[in-house]
């Protein structure tokens, strides 16, 4: 039996166990969402293509190359979320040998066609174009200079897609 002096030495530690029981109750909480990965190689291009997660789940864009790329919403598709969304991910040269990184959460079901500005434009019908006057890769031999515009290397057009799905509990969403 707890009698009245024992109870007066329990109150000053009485914060620090419900401190105690508060931190216990939150690690034993619902699980940590899902983190998926695109990687920008040493080359222009986004690995993998596509990735399939459900909402409240994460993408992290980690750009290993040396050169700067983007993350551009292709908003006439964007019905995940984040549209408007034009992010830098700095290279390796620019960013301190450190590869660049980005992290989204999508909070609702959709998908989220992206492309890198840099190596992409929007035609008439939306789609990832490549920059340059013919598009895709040219002459690679080529040196790009204004007489020759229009056989200089413009590199491939660089997207991928994300596609959302309800969430993990409830698949209706």
């Amino acid at each position: 039996m707890l009698n009245l002096t024992k109870l007066r030495r329990l109150l000053p530690v009485a914060p620090l166990l419900l401190l105690l029981a508060a931190v216990a109750l939150a690690q034993s909480g619902p699980k940590p969402k899902v983190h998926k990965m695109v990687v920008i190689p040493g080359e222009d291009r986004f690995t993998p293509l596509a990735l399939t997660i459900h909402a409240g789940d994460s993408v992290q864009w980690v750009n290993m190359d040396t050169d700067d790329h983007t993350v551009v919403s292709d908003d006439a598709f964007n019905t995940a979320g984040h549209q408007g969304f034009d992010q830098l991910l700095p290279g390796t040269d620019s960013n301190g040998g450190q590869p660049g990184t980005l992290m989204l959460t999508f909070p609702h079901r959709g998908t989220f066609v992206y492309f890198c500005r840099f190596h992409s434009h929007l035609d008439g019908d939306n789609q990832p174009a490549a920059p340059g006057p013919r598009g895709g890769i040219q002459d690679p031999g080529t040196a790009c200079e204004p007489a020759a515009a229009d056989s200089c290397n413009f590199g491939t057009p660089m997207m991928g897609v994300i596609t959302v799905l309800g969430h993990r509990d409830h698949e209706e969403d």
